[in-house]
């Protein structure tokens, strides 16, 4: 299984780059500026309670989602894509919704805050954050996979970021 880990060079034999890369990128997406072209301070105001309820479905998926993500994974909780020596395969509670909870919960909080601001830069870095959560996530499956065979069953059956549906 070591053997394994550091398959591709430059990240890290437990992915150490992928969490540098994932900070980097939510320091950045939380200090982009809002870009709504065509949208002035009144069309904002004017349509700020629908924008709210537009974006609350996705704030609250996104504390669901961290919050019993966390409390589910606790004893195997890392930054790391690489699963922690002493891991087991955690598939109730959320992660019997979706396999990344952690990751969406982000996406999500990212999405809540595009729709709220109606910010063109910020729907943009979400899809950069998308592509690069699905990657990491792809890393972190093969090593659950190495580590935890019944991974492969557990990932036809549960979506990896949106609950039946990707």
């Amino acid at each position: 299984m070591a053997g394994n880990r550091g398959d591709k060079p430059g990240f890290g034999a437990r992915g150490e780059l992928l969490v540098v890369i994932q900070f980097a990128l939510m320091i950045g997406f939380a200090l982009l500026p809002v870009w709504h072209p065509g949208l002035g301070a009144d069309a904002m105001d004017t349509s700020g309670a629908w924008r709210s309820w537009l974006a609350a479905p996705f704030a609250i998926l996104a504390l669901v989602f961290g919050a019993f993500g966390s409390v589910h994974i606790r004893d195997y909780l890392t930054p790391l894509p690489y699963p922690v020596d002493h891991s087991q395969l955690v598939q109730h509670g959320v992660y019997a919704i979706v396999r990344h909870p952690l990751y969406a919960s982000l996406l999500f909080a990212g999405a809540a805050w595009t729709i709220y601001n109606f910010s063109l830069s910020h729907l943009l870095a979400l899809g950069v954050a998308f592509v690069f959560f699905n990657y990491k996530a792809g890393k972190e499956e093969a090593w659950l996979t190495e580590r935890h065979p019944e991974y492969v069953d557990y990932a036809r059956r549960v979506k990896k970021f949106i609950p039946w549906v990707y």
